[in-house]
Order: structure tokens, then sequence, then C-alpha cells
């Protein structure tokens, strides 16, 4: 009966030291998953990075493309007015050349 005992608490022992082995490998793969993880964050974080200061660089451009646009708008609608204007002017002169 000792022997058998003995037997039963080493098959314990044994099945508790595989648990505590397979326990380490997973926090093993784990960390390396989130060093993994780690690495990628810096890696969005710096590109982030980048692209901002790159964006910063462009606002000035990109205000003065919206400028220009706005005065492209001010410029088109003086266009209209004038091609309203010479065409009335136009309509005038051929009822005075008629007469």
């Amino acid at each position: 009966m000792v022997s058998k005992m003995a037997m039963y608490l080493t098959g314990e022992l044994t099945a508790t030291s595989e648990d505590y082995k397979l326990l380490e490998n997973m926090n093993k793969l784990t960390s390396l998953k989130y060093l993994e993880m780690k690495d990628i964050a810096v890696n969005i974080s710096r590109n982030l990075k980048d692209f901002n200061q790159k964006y910063a660089a462009l606002q000035p451009d990109l205000d003065q493309i919206t400028l220009i646009e706005e005065q492209v708008a001010a410029f088109e609608q003086a266009v209209y007015k004038l091609d309203a204007y010479s065409k009335k002017l136009e309509a005038k002169y051929k009822k005075l050349e008629r007469r």
C-alpha cells in the first residue's frame, strides 16, 4: 500500500510539475507576443509622428491652395457678371445698329 501511495503521489507531483512547465511555456509565449505587439505599436507611433510632421509641412501649401480656390471662385463670379454685362451690351449695340 505504501508503494502504491508513493506511486500515486509521484504521479500527482509529476502532473503538477508538468502543469507548471506548461504554464511557464505559455507565459514565455505570451511575453513574446506582447513584445511583438509593442514593436508594432512603436512602429505605428513612429509612422504617425512622421505623417503628422509631413502634414504640418504641407499645411502652408494646403492653406495657399484653399486661398487660390477662393480667389478662383470669386474670379469665376466676376467672369459670369462680365459675360452677362457683355451680352446686354451686345444686345443694345445690335438694337442701336438696326435703327
